[in-house]
């Protein structure tokens, strides 16, 4: 679910141009994310005395956090659910090989 995205996780783009692509979570603010190294555009900037001819660089842009989702280390995408521990602390976990593994836990902002 995208409401547990934040900033330092690992995602994949689930729909878009960049389909496919996974990285980490540079920046989010409300419903946009920015990714590093995932939908990359080209910025033209104009001509300055640092830069006498203007300059093109190629910079990641937002993506709507509907089209993100959590991943493993492989890239795989991955379904969590929220569960309190034994300490009645939150923590996020997913499923695998039929045992629940913690992806991290659960701060509260």
């Amino acid at each position: 679910m995208s409401k547990w995205i934040r900033k330092g996780d690992k995602v994949v783009v689930i729909a878009g141009n960049s389909k496919g692509k996974s990285g980490e979570v540079l920046f989010r603010k409300d419903d946009r994310v920015i990714i590093q190294d995932v939908n990359m555009r080209k910025k033209h900037l104009r001509k300055t005395q640092e830069a006498p001819n203007g300059r093109i660089i190629e910079m990641e842009m937002p993506l709507h956090i509907s089209n993100v989702c959590l991943c493993d280390k492989e890239g795989n995408p991955l379904n969590v659910r929220s569960r309190k521990n034994k300490e009645g602390e939150r923590e996020l976990v997913y499923g695998k090989a039929g045992t629940d593994v913690v992806y991290r836990s659960v701060r509260k902002v």
